[in-house]
């Protein structure tokens, strides 16, 4: 029998964890700038995040990322990257979401076990560096010999739908040992084939994009003042009610 995966909401604010508390979901993955993938939130983000939690909510796992691009950090990245697990577990994280990568782009182990070490008794997550290693199979084998908790991936693709192959592959391959959780581009549409091929977790933002007109640019990406995105509700509920779901989980 298909097992009934967890439920994960990409967040990067304190509205985006009671939304994830209205729907049911077991955890939040906690960021700042999902546009660019996700980067490591601010403390106080944390802070507000983890109150609107409160003691019966989502568990709230922090995204680890010190800044946009590949996942080859350089000494000083690395230092702030530990620095910034330590301070989100005493804080009250649940749980951390890290990755990285070494010259070859495979997984760094020496520097995914000395975050994995700053993390303490927490939860430790793999995040979708695995996907741009070419050999998530491999990845995979070396996450479980770290003792990580869980391995976020897309299959290799931009999208989960479409590396379902390599997810299916991913589940075997973790015999019950790891767990594995489909993410990326998950929609209503997509969330019930993901769910059938025996993932343990469906990770998903249910975001949408507010736009702001300005005469100023500002930043080199953004014409005038930009945009933003958040946490949407009804999105969310969407992809409950096709994985059959109720907002009570």
């Amino acid at each position: 029998m298909t097992r009934t995966p967890a439920l994960e909401l990409a967040v990067q604010d304190a509205a985006g964890v009671r939304i994830a508390a209205q729907v049911g979901a077991a955890r939040v993955e906690l960021a700042s700038a999902l546009a660019l993938g996700g980067l490591t939130p601010s403390p106080a983000t944390l802070e507000l995040a983890i109150a609107a939690a409160g003691e019966h909510g989502p568990e709230v796992h922090v995204l680890i990322r010190p800044r946009a691009g590949g996942f080859h950090y350089d000494d000083d990245e690395i230092a702030v990257s530990e620095l910034d697990i330590r301070r989100a577990v005493d804080a009250g994280a649940a749980g951390v979401v890290i990755g990285a990568l070494d010259e070859h782009g495979r997984l760094d182990r020496d520097v995914m076990a000395r975050l994995r070490d700053a993390a303490g008794a927490a939860s430790v997550t793999l995040h979708r560096a695995i996907d741009v290693t070419g050999d998530p199979l491999g990845t995979l084998a070396v996450a479980r010999e770290l003792g990580l908790r869980r391995v976020l991936t897309s299959g290799g693709a931009s999208a989960a739908i479409d590396g379902i192959d390599t997810l299916r592959a991913l589940v075997a391959a973790a015999a019950g040992e790891i767990e594995i959780m489909a993410g990326s581009g998950v929609t209503a549409a997509s969330a019930p084939a993901l769910a059938a091929i025996g993932v343990d977790a469906i990770h998903f933002s249910a975001k949408r994009s507010v736009q702001e007109q300005g005469g100023v640019r500002m930043g080199s990406a953004a014409d005038g003042v930009g945009g933003y995105e958040v946490t949407d509700l009804e999105t969310a509920l969407a992809v409950l009610a096709a994985l059959d779901r109720s907002p009570l989980g």
